[in-house]
Formats: C-alpha cells, structure tokens, sequence
C-alpha cells in the first residue's frame, strides 16, 4: 500500500525536477518552432497550396455528376406518353448522368498545376523563413538573458566588493584611525551597488519574460534557461565571413530568396493560363438519362372491320374500303421499371468552346497577370539588393564591433590595474576614500562597457553567421 502511495509522489517529484530542468538554445529554438502561433499560421499556408496543388491536378480527370427529379406537374403540360399538349395532372421521376472532359485548352490546366506547384514550394519556405525569424528573435532574447545574468554577476561582486571595503574600513574607523566621513561614504556606496543589483536582476526577469512569451509559455511557469559565458560563445572568424562569399550563400540557402524566386516561376505558368482563357477550348461530353411519369395509357384492340368512307375502282365499279377498327378497351400505367428501361437514352458527342467577348473578363485577366509578374520580378531585385545592403552593413558593424570590445578589453585591464593600485594606497592610508571608490567606479563602468561590447560583437558575428545560412548556435 505505501508503495502505492508513493509511486504518485515519485512521478510528480520526476515530472517537477523535468520541469524545472534549464533551457538551452536548441530547446527553446525548437519549442518556439512548434508553439509559436505565426509559425503555425505559415504551416496552415501551406496545407492550402496542397489542397490547390490537390484540385488542380483533379482537373485532368473527367467530370461526372448524377442528378434526379421528381415533382408533380398541374395544368396545360406536355404528356409525356403522348407529346400533346393538354391540362392534365401527372407525377414525373427523372434520372440524369453527365460527364465531360476537357481535351485541349492550350495547356492550361498543365500549366495551373504547375503553379500551384510552385506556389506550394514558395509557401514551404516561407515557412521556413518564418521559423528562422522565430529562431533569430529567440536567439536575441536568449543572447539579452545571458547578458543580464553576467550583469547580475558584475553587480554582486560589486556589492560583495564594497561590503568587504566597508566591513575594513569600518574596524579603522572604530580603531580611531579613520574617520566617520570614510565609513559613511563606503555605506553610500553600498546603497548604490545594492540598488544596481536590484535593477539588474528585475532586467534579468524582464528578457526571460519576453523569452516566455516568444515561446508562448504561461508567465507565471518556473523556466530557467543554461547560461554560459557569453565569452565562452564560439563564433567564426570574421576573415570567413567576407561579405561577397555571405551574400551568394546566403541568395543559394536562405528561405525569402528562394519564395521570391519560385513566386516568380508560378507567376510566368499563371500568365500562360490567363493567355489559354483567350483561346478556343475542346471538350468532350457524354450523358445517360431516363423517366418515368405515372400517366395512364389506353389499352387497345381491334375490332371488326368497318367502311372508311373512301372508295375504290376497280373495272369500273365502285367498291368501298373497310379496316380494321382500333378499339380501347382499358388504360394502365406502365410500371417504372419498364419505363427506365425503355426511356433510357445515351448522348456523346465534342464541343467547341471559341471566347468571343465577354466584357473583356479574359483579357483583363491576361494583363493582370502580367503586371503581377512584373511586380515580383521587382521585389525579388528589391529584396536581393536589401539583402546585399544588410549583409555588407552587418559586416561593417561586426568589424567596428570586434575592434570597439578589443579596447574595451584593455580599458578594462587598465581599470582593474588602476583599481588595484588605489586599493593598496587606500589601506595605506594614502588614498581617500572618494578617490577610492572613483577608481572602483571606473571599474564598473569598464566591466559593463565590456560586457555590451562583447554581446554586440557576437550578436553581429551571429548575425553573419546566419545570413551565410550556418543557423544559430551558441
């Protein structure tokens, strides 16, 4: 029974430390991948270019449709039975089947298949090209995470730093040997690291909620994610990442280039079928059919043989022409089944169909087609030329940021050094504790300054790494 009982509490202990468990990259790249609502929505673009890719390729097939009717029919009417006009009442059953098939259209229906082929390939990567954006903005939210954490990191060495420099000078200060005016500038001090800190850990909170919500995960949810160094973050050289050779990667691999381009393509087999609306269309058609109507028939006889009023000659004597009389002699209705067998009647033939006018419908389509070709081939140029722009700017902010954290590097050596020259003059006693905490200061400014210069710098190799089509990693 207590095993029982505490195979539950295992589970939801196992499930809670799983829960719990960091977040790298990768698993935050994926899950967006798979819960991001945009992501989803491209998906959802593409099952309809299937189900047109679909449709269009049914095209090929044969047309067949069944239809009936039944009704009753009041007043003067056709008799079914008879072919005369006459006021009657009678029920009527009819049964239809029509097919059709086009045989020539100027290959429309060809080229819409290829289209729509097109456009399902273009819609595909568009797909792709909105999980790289997905991707990207992860990236950045995890790369704003990491940074904040080694904020965090930078201020609580600092707190630490001061609260030791406090403790010290604090016990001087009781020993007589410095006065009151160090301790409370030290406590000051303190105060403002305190308060850093707090401003740094609330920034910290803040990029993991923005994270969250491009994962579309609850906000109050526990979610941590690993937080390496950002030092520790490989990237590529920046002598690889040549403009020029980051640009034709990036027209070979990246997902908007090749929409452009397959938008195009589907586009030039769309005008080919607006230009087959202007010509002839051959089609061939075939149908069975049969009816049914419960109108009653007479039932004839015949009778004994009666004059009919004309006469012969013969020899030249007059003799009277007698026949055969048809008598009625009752009325039935013919039972359907006998009715569907003898009204049933077959047609099969070949139709033209020639456009002639039709308030300028095809035509116009025609045109519209082409000025929507135009317009693409325009946005791919302009879509490639920005794409250049961007790639060669990203290349020169990568290249000022490399050399902007190299100084930032000896600034911050320079300031380490400085700072630990002035504390050993502090403890002394020949350095004030203003001066003191202006080279701490100086310090802190340096150390930050080189953490956004670091960041900066692998966000913007990253970047090129990215347009190159190398993906994100960290």
């Amino acid at each position: 029974m207590t095993r029982i009982l505490l195979l539950p509490v295992c589970l939801l202990l196992v499930i809670g430390s799983i829960a719990q468990q960091p977040w790298d990259l990768q698993k935050c790249v994926d899950y967006a991948l798979a819960n991001n609502i945009s992501v989803r929505q491209a998906d959802l673009q593409s099952r309809f270019s299937t189900l047109a890719l679909k449709q269009g390729k049914a095209a090929q097939l044969p047309t067949l449709s069944f239809s009936s009717n039944a009704g009753y029919r009041f007043g003067l009417s056709e008799n079914p039975t008879t072919g005369i006009l006459e006021n009657n009442k009678f029920f009527n059953v009819g049964l239809q089947m029509q097919s059709q098939v086009t045989l020539f259209n100027w290959f429309a229906i060809r080229n819409n298949i290829e289209a729509n082929r097109l456009t399902l390939e273009a819609d595909k990567e568009q797909t792709k090209k909105g999980q790289n954006d997905v991707a990207l903005n992860v990236a950045v939210a995890y790369l704003q995470i990491l940074l904040a954490h080694e904020q965090v990191n930078v201020a609580e060495i600092q707190v630490k730093q001061t609260s030791a420099q406090l403790e010290s000078t604090r016990k001087q200060v009781d020993a007589g040997k410095l006065p009151e005016l160090n301790a409370a500038q030290l406590e000051s001090q303190l105060a403002n690291d305190s308060s850093a800190l707090i401003t740094a850990q609330a920034s910290a909170q803040q990029f993991i909620l923005q994270l969250k919500a491009l994962l579309n995960l609850d906000a109050g949810s526990p979610f941590a994610v690993v937080t390496p160094p950002v030092a520790q973050i490989p990237v590529k050289p920046l002598a690889e990442l040549e403009p020029e050779a980051v640009y034709a990667s990036a027209m070979a691999n990246l997902p908007q280039q090749k929409v452009n381009q397959l938008r195009i393509e589907s586009a030039e087999q769309s005008v080919k079928v607006a230009k087959a609306g202007l010509m002839p269309t051959i089609a061939a058609f075939g149908g069975l059919g049969t009816s049914y109507v419960n109108l009653k028939r007479p039932i004839t006889s015949v009778g004994p043989k009666s004059p009919t009023g004309a006469t012969v000659t013969v020899g030249g004597t007059d003799y009277s022409v007698d026949a055969p009389r048809t008598i009625i002699i009752g009325e039935e209705v013919t039972p359907m089944g006998r009715q569907f067998r003898t009204n049933f009647g077959q047609n099969i033939g070949i139709g033209l169909s020639v456009p002639i006018f039709n308030g300028r419908q095809s035509r116009t389509a025609w045109e519209r087609s082409k000025l929507t070709l135009q317009n693409l081939q325009l946005t791919k140029e302009q879509g490639d030329m920005q794409l250049k722009q961007d790639i060669y700017k990203a290349h020169v902010d990568a290249t000022a940021a490399i050399q902007k954290f190299y100084a930032n590097q000896k600034a911050t050596a320079t300031a380490q050094k400085a700072y630990d020259f002035a504390q050993k003059r502090y403890e002394q006693g020949l350095l004030s504790t203003y001066d003191l905490l202006n080279s701490q200061n100086a310090l802190l400014t340096a150390k930050t300054q080189l953490l956004y210069a670091q960041f900066d710098y692998v966000f913007k190799m990253k970047l090129l790494e990215f347009y190159r089509g190398q993906g994100l990693s960290l």
